[in-house]
């Protein structure tokens, strides 16, 4: 979560698109003017919840794969 002022941004409840769309706009504004240190913290803990649902993503649908014995030709 990320305290803007008296706001505090939970990124669990926001659409992922959305979350996409900050990290992409917080990546360009530090190329093009940089951050202040209140964005790149921001940054940081939007990356690390971008890639905890990514990582939950493929071990539940590495969970459903299943292996079989058969041979492909």
């Amino acid at each position: 979560m990320y305290n803007r002022g008296d706001d505090i941004m939970d990124y669990s409840k926001m659409e992922f698109k959305k979350v996409i769309e900050r990290i992409n706009t917080l990546y360009n504004k530090s190329k093009n003017e940089g951050l202040s240190e209140e964005e790149k913290k921001e940054q940081a803990e939007i990356r690390q919840y971008y890639i905890s649902v990514i990582k939950g993503n493929f071990k539940c649908n590495l969970n459903k794969v299943e292996k079989t014995n058969k041979k492909v030709k």
